[in-house]
């Protein structure tokens, strides 16, 4: 049998006006216990909070001993409390003390209550303390007692969360919600960063928690309901998503929720019970997430994640809100934390801004880690459940040096890592001195290392880090940035600016490379089982010549009178190079042939990231002017393995013999042909694999500007003839020692080479 609803909503309706009295927050607090005592017809109510230490702490109560307030005490798992707040589930028991987890505090003086409720005091599937009620009588409580009481206390989480209970607590310990927090992830781009979190999808701040009227509520989740769920269903209809893989079985788990019926009966029943609808929603996802994050099988875990998303977007529908903050709301020292991003979207907030970025997802050469790393802003990918734990504005620290992330960190540990900054600092200061220096070996090879780039503000760094010229320029951030086409005298101008920039230093321009995980907004997107393998980069530009005629014709215009450098991207065949070249030859006819300015030389590459291109290696070299090693996708499609996927992308050494006989192929068939070859991957800028790279024969590399000082610091204590002796026999097939990063390890500690 169900008790009336009226007394919970009573209850929520006398508690807004408690909330909004101008009083302290003990008194709110000991107003709040009185209105629940009375309420569900309990003789007693109590509220524990969790502080930082993991002990609950009695904050206020109604029936028990009041000098217990702050002095009594349990950790979480002991007693009933604490077993409530380890478990973050209610406990419904007519005998308390004949339960086996039962712990009497003899302070409170609650030996002659028997009945007990307790729910968790839950924020965002977080425990933040418990909520109790106690009668002398043995008792069940109703299912309607039980859903008013963890509505209640989502009130009393609010409060926390605003800091208001922080000053009360009589102990020199703060609440856990301020407790600082470590976590370990994989660090992704060196560099460390000191700032405040900024969530990059943000949970919206819930402030109207208590409706006037249930009905409008109901109709207002109605239609938001209906609006997601129509959303869902005209994507999945929309003939852009394939009919089977891994886009369309994530969206089908969308809708899968979207149609829930029990989901939505709970969320109705919070509502009959005196919540707003986006409060509603907020208090189901966040009982339903504390209790997911107890289940030990993987797939259940993975798809809280789905509800996760699915419930903010409802709130947000709810709202009325956008996605993220915008450029104007970010902090000077901004660290984004979020589940996973694209480049694009990292490109989208306010660089000047960024301090660090903290995913739970991302992998080593992941496009948004290699964005992060080209613009120097130090990463931590695969952290686990931060943005859970993290709210907006704690304070953080991202060490993309360890992989460690410090949440809201102590201050003796935010002066040791500010004197880590000011040490790196002074590190790259000395890198600094290095950039006029020649890069030459200790047994004097010269060599040419370059800067990746993407973008116009990238080009200072050219003269800042004593960079040979821009060996990957990497043509489509501007596309990736842009809110519509960039037209052909935009590019032009945007080339014009990179030329000019350069002033007088080489720039190799790599064409189009958008498709697969590089999609543009305002382009339409096809949706494929393998996107990395699809229809992408020099495909794309082959079949839709008008982009790449475009683009081609651009970079001729804005190279009149200078060398043009162009390589493509995503070449598998020596003939697709040649009917690439073909359309070069085609614009450069139109040029002359009505009076435009041409480029003084033309020089077209080619990247070699596609395994089929090492066994066409020698037939390549007699038609190009150079070529270019993309190590990302070569060793991505060398080993099989998605560069995306958390589970595998670690899974293989790009170090490993095979790959290093692969890379050493291609040296030698450059060098054999008289070919300029550059390594531009990711693998050049780590001093450790670039040392390997020398090694190899490959006497230009291009990187990120961070890296040149670390690498070229390498090379010039390096004797790249001793190194090449100790290498190369390891690589012959049957040499027993196959492990060549211990190798090189040795032979940097031997040699007294600087790593």
């Amino acid at each position: 049998m169900r008790s009336n609803l009226a007394g919970p909503r009573l209850l929520l309706r006398r508690l807004r006006e408690v909330m909004a009295e101008p009083i302290l927050a003990q008194e709110r607090l000991d107003k709040i216990v009185v209105l629940i005592a009375s309420n569900v017809v309990a003789e007693v109510c109590s509220v524990y909070i969790l502080r930082a230490d993991g002990v609950l702490e009695l904050y206020a109560t109604e029936g028990l001993n009041r000098e217990a307030v702050h002095n009594a005490s349990l950790r979480v798992g002991q007693g009933l409390v604490g077993l409530i707040a380890a478990e973050a589930r209610p406990l419904n028991l007519p005998n308390a003390s004949a339960h086996p987890g039962f712990t009497y505090l003899p302070e409170t003086g609650e030996e002659a209550y028997n009945s007990f409720l307790g729910v968790p005091i839950l924020r965002a599937g977080r425990t933040l303390g418990v909520l109790v009620v106690q009668n002398q009588s043995h008792r069940t409580y109703l299912e309607d007692e039980v859903e008013a009481l963890q509505t209640t206390a989502m009130v009393i989480a609010e409060m926390v969360a605003a800091g208001e209970l922080e000053a009360i607590s009589q102990k020199a310990t703060g609440l856990d919600l301020s407790r600082p927090i470590t976590s370990t992830g994989t660090g992704l781009s060196e560099g460390v960063g000191l700032g405040h979190v900024v969530l990059h999808e943000p949970r919206v701040v819930i402030t109207n928690l208590i409706a006037e009227d249930t009905d409008r509520e109901n109709l207002r989740l109605d239609g938001a309901i209906n609006r997601l769920r129509l959303s869902i269903d005209d994507l999945l209809a929309s003939g852009e998503i394939a009919a089977t893989g891994e886009h369309r079985e994530v969206l089908e788990a969308y809708r899968m929720f979207a149609y829930d019926r029990g989901w939505i009966r709970k969320i109705e029943e919070a509502i009959r019970n005196g919540l707003t609808a986006e409060a509603a929603v907020e208090k189901v996802q966040s009982d339903t997430r504390a209790r997911m994050l107890r289940q030990t099988d993987p797939y259940l875990r993975e798809r809280l994640h789905d509800l996760d998303d699915l419930a903010h977007r409802l709130i947000r529908e709810l709202m009325g809100r956008e996605h993220g903050p915008s450029h104007d709301e970010l902090p000077q020292d901004a660290i984004i934390v979020g589940r996973n991003m694209g480049a694009a979207e990292l490109l989208d907030y306010g660089r000047d801004r960024i301090r660090g970025l903290v995913l739970e997802e991302g992998g080593p050469t992941s496009h948004v880690t290699i964005v992060a790393r080209a613009l120097g802003i130090p990463m931590v990918g695969l952290v686990h459940d931060i943005v859970g734990l993290a709210d907006g504005g704690d304070a953080i620290i991202v060490d993309g040096d360890t992989g460690e992330v410090h949440l809201r960190p102590a201050t003796d540990l935010e002066n040791a890592y500010a004197e880590k900054v000011r040490f790196r600092a002074r590190r790259q200061a000395q890198y600094r001195r290095l950039r006029n220096k020649p890069s030459v070996t200790r047994d004097g090879v010269e060599f040419s290392l370059q800067m990746n780039a993407g973008l116009l503000v990238d080009l200072p760094h050219l003269a800042e880090s004593g960079a040979a010229g821009v060996g990957l320029f990497r043509t489509e951030l501007q596309f990736m940035v842009a809110s519509s086409f960039p037209r052909m005298r935009e590019q032009q101008a945007q080339y014009t600016q990179v030329l000019d920039a350069a002033d007088g230093k080489p720039v190799t321009f790599r064409s189009l490379d958008i498709g697969g995980d590089k999609v543009l907004p305002y382009l339409r997107s096809i949706q494929e089982e393998n996107p990395a393998m699809g229809w992408r980069a020099l495909r794309l530009g082959l079949d839709r010549p008008g982009l790449l005629r475009t683009q081609i014709r651009a970079l001729l215009h804005a190279a009149a009178g200078r060398e043009l450098k162009l390589m493509f991207p995503m070449v598998s065949e020596v003939r697709e190079f040649l009917q690439a070249k073909e359309l070069v030859d085609k614009e450069l006819k139109h040029l002359r042939r009505h009076g435009h300015g041409t480029p003084d030389t033309i020089r077209l590459g080619v990247m070699i990231e596609v395994p089929s291109l090492l066994f066409q290696l020698e037939e390549l070299m007699s038609y190009v002017d150079f070529v270019s090693v993309g190590s990302n996708d070569l060793f991505q499609f060398f080993c099989a393995v998605d560069r995306g996927n958390t589970r595998v992308a670690d899974r293989f050494d790009t170090l490993s013999v095979g790959f290093l006989r692969a890379l050493k192929s291609i040296a030698d068939a450059a060098n054999k042909a008289h070919v300029p070859v550059t390594l531009c991957g990711e693998l050049a800028g780590r001093p450790l694999e670039a040392m390997a790279l020398i090694g190899l024969g490959y006497r230009d590399l291009s990187m990120s500007p961070a890296s040149l000082g670390p690498v070229k610091a390498m090379l010039r204590t390096l004797d790249a003839g001793r190194l090449s002796a100790r290498l190369l026999p390891r690589l012959e097939p049957g040499h027993g020692d196959s492990n060549i990063r211990d190798v090189l390890k040795r032979f940097a500690t031997d040699m007294d080479v600087a790593l």
